[in-house]
Parts: C-alpha cells; sequence; structure tokens
C-alpha cells in the first residue's frame, strides 16, 4: 500500500485511541444510571442519524451501496455484542481487571487476522506488540507487582473477554467485508443493523428507562459516547483498517490506559507516580516500531 495511506492509518488509530481512552472515563460515571442494553441503543441510534448525515453530505447514500446486507449485520451484531458484553463485564470485573483483559484484543486481532485474511504478523510487529503489551500492563497496575498478581479472572472478566473476541473478528472482517464503499458510507450501514440488533435485544430495558428523569451527566456522557467514542471513532476504525493489518489496528489499544490518565488528570484526578511514565514510554516505543516497519520500502504488503 502507499506510504501516506499506512501513516494516515496510523494517525486515524492514535485519534480512535485518544477518543475510546475519554469513553472509559465518561462512561464510568454514568454506567449505574443507566441499563447498558439502553444506553448502547441510543448509541448506536444517535450515532446512525449523525454518520448517516455525514454520509448523506459528502457520497450520498444510494441503495446500491447497501448491497449484501447480510455483511452489515454481521458487523453490527459483532460490534452491538462487544459493547453489550463490555458493560455486562463491568457490573462485576474491577475496571483494572477489565484493562488488562482489554490488552488481550492485539493479539486476539492477530489470530484473527491470521485466519480471515492470512496476515502475518512479522518478527518487528510481534516485538512491538509485546513491547507494547507490557507497556499497558505497567500503566493498568500502576507499576505494582502486588496488583498484578492479585489479578482475578472471573465472571465479569470472562464475559468481557468474550466480547474482545468479538471485537477482535469484527476488526478483519471490515476489510474482507467491504466491497468499496467509503469508510462513512461503510459504517452507516454497521451502525444501522447494530441499532436494530439493540433495539430487538434491549427493547425491555429501553421501556422501563426514565429518559426524561436521568440526570444531566448521562445525557453529557451519552453525547460523546454518540459523537467522538461512537460516530467518529467507528469511522477512524474503517479506515485504518482498510490500510493497516489487524494487529497494527489494534496495537493502538495499548495506549488506551496511558490515555486514560490525561483524561483523569483533566477532569481533576490526581496524577499517577512517575514509575508510570515507564510504561507510556514502552507503549510509544512499540508503536514507534510499527510505524517504522510501514516506512522502510520493503513494507508495502504490511
Amino acid at each position: 500500500m502507499p506510504q501516506n495511506a499506512a501513516l494516515r492509518g496510523h494517525l486515524a488509530m492514535l485519534a480512535f485511541s485518544a477518543l475510546v481512552a475519554g469513553s472509559f472515563s465518561l462512561g464510568s460515571m454514568i454506567a449505574n444510571d443507566i441499563a447498558p442494553a439502553a444506553l448502547n441503543a441510543a448509541r448506536f441510534v444517535l450515532a446512525a442519524a449523525l454518520v448517516g448525515s455525514v454520509a448523506m453530505a459528502t457520497h450520498g447514500l444510494r441503495l446500491q451501496q447497501f448491497r449484501a446486507p447480510w455483511r452489515f449485520a454481521l458487523l453490527g451484531g459483532l460490534f452491538a455484542g462487544y459493547f453489550v458484553l463490555m458493560f455486562y463485564g463491568l457490573k462485576t470485573a474491577a475496571p483494572v481487571s477489565a484493562a488488562a483483559v482489554f490488552t488481550l484484543m492485539p493479539v486476539l486481532s492477530g489470530i484473527a487476522g491470521w485466519f480471515l485474511l492470512r496476515q502475518i504478523t512479522t518478527p518487528r510487529m510481534a516485538l512491538a506488540l509485546a513491547i507494547g503489551g507490557v507497556g499497558a500492563l505497567w500503566v493498568i497496575f500502576q507499576a505494582d507487582w502486588d496488583a498484578f498478581r492479585a489479578f482475578q479472572f472471573g465472571q465479569g472478566e470472562a464475559i468481557y473477554f468474550w466480547g474482545c473476541v468479538a471485537h477482535a473478528i469484527y476488526t478483519p472482517l471490515v476489510r474482507k467485508l467491504n466491497r468499496g464503499e467509503p469508510p462513512v458510507v461503510f459504517t452507516f450501514g454497521m451502525l444501522v443493523a447494530g441499532a436494530v440488533i439493540l433495539l430487538v435485544f434491549g427493547w425491555s430495558d429501553i421501556r422501563a428507562t426514565q429518559w426524561l428523569q436521568l440526570p444531566l451527566i448521562v445525557w453529557i456522557g451519552l453525547g460523546y459516547l454518540v459523537v467522538f467514542a461512537s460516530s467518529a471513532t467507528f469511522v477512524l476504525l474503517q479506515f485504518a483498517t482498510l490500510h493497516l493489518p489487524s494487529a497494527k489496528v489494534m496495537a493502538y489499544t495499548y495506549l488506551t490506559p496511558s490515555w486514560v490518565i490525561l483524561w483523569e488528570i483533566a477532569l481533576g484526578r490526581p496524577a499517577p507516580a512517575g514509575m508510570i511514565l515507564i510504561g507510556i514510554a514502552l507503549t510509544v516505543i512499540a508503536l514507534l516500531l510499527l510505524l517504522k516497519d510501514d516506512t522502510k520500502p520493503t513494507a508495502a504488503k504490511a
């Protein structure tokens, strides 16, 4: 692929990781005020309306763009399943434990990429993924070995793990199932399908939710999830998966814990200890290795 296209894919995932991190900080503030299915159904419906408006204004929406609708149903189901399983898992899983499970995403995506697209993880990529994984875990457990040893894999972690599997399969499937549709149009189709699935799955929770009585913070959080953590990130992810291997795309999840720290500081919470900077440095080194792999003249197949 052209080097500038790969670079744009990396920049897209850099923005993706920063925006997703914000959903962790804001999402934790509203998690107990609304049911997961109701929250994500509203999220997908509103995001579909927003992305659909952008798609109409930029590329137009035509029926032939949505041929083989089963593709969008499959992708929408996988992505909707990830979000629902994440929230259900967080009902019993500690945030630190869930974040540790989240770091499995690049490896899972690499495995799914091989099975679905026969994408090969090069030695450089494997080294970068390993360094990034260590750095992410260092940040998550705040450089505390005792905290790492206290990690427990319970029912909530197991539920969230299967959500991560769904997300990992979703990533290479985007490239496999895309038939030349622009990322924003393809994202719109996926969002509509996911919204329909969530409306059916979560209808009882949707009806039981007192929408007009929700706290203001819920609407603020939902607004962020819709505009930035859904609409923007879905398009960024679609774009990146068309230009980068699945393992490289999901390697940016290693940056999420570091971005979360910045979000927490911005929201007025105390800064972490200096030792955390070691973990952040490792994730940056890992990403530089991945970027260097793309910028080499012989890396066109990466």
